[in-house]
């Protein structure tokens, strides 16, 4: 590679992370996730361990996917890593939706405001049943 070759793709790695980083902050900060899933979980004394663990898991996230990282674990710590990172997520999705008021509104539009419990069940089964799909058939079938 040339030296422009080089500088251009420094520039461009430069303003991707630019972008992606100021889109991740403004989720958090402008919607306040963090504060609502402290709310949403009682946990208002530990708000500082979120922040902290947003924080540590946005650098050692973009660390780890700048290196070819290949960690040779047994499949017996698959399941607990899996369990964490889908906690996380699922964690992040529900205080998002309950930040944007998007399950109200949507039971509201669709005529189902008295069944709104069923209708998260129901997503959150369908949530777990796609995932269950998906992890034990689908990736050890393309094996």
């Amino acid at each position: 590679m040339t030296t422009l070759e080089i500088l251009l793709v420094v520039f461009v790695g430069f303003a991707g992370g630019l972008a992606v980083g100021t889109g991740f902050v403004a989720f958090l900060v402008v919607l306040g996730v963090i504060p609502r899933l402290t709310q949403l979980t009682k946990t208002m004394k530990r708000i500082h361990a979120y922040e902290w663990g947003a924080v540590a898991g946005a650098i050692v996230g973009g660390w780890m996917s700048l290196r070819h990282s290949v960690w040779h674990l047994s499949k017996y710590w698959m399941a607990p890593i899996g369990l964490f990172h889908g906690v996380f997520i699922g964690m992040l999705a529900a205080a998002l939706t309950e930040v944007l008021n998007v399950w109200p509104i949507l039971a509201k539009r669709i005529g189902v405001d008295d069944k709104i419990v069923i209708l998260l069940m129901a997503i959150a089964f369908g949530k777990v049943a796609g995932s269950l799909f998906h992890w034990l058939y689908f990736v050890d079938h393309f094996r």
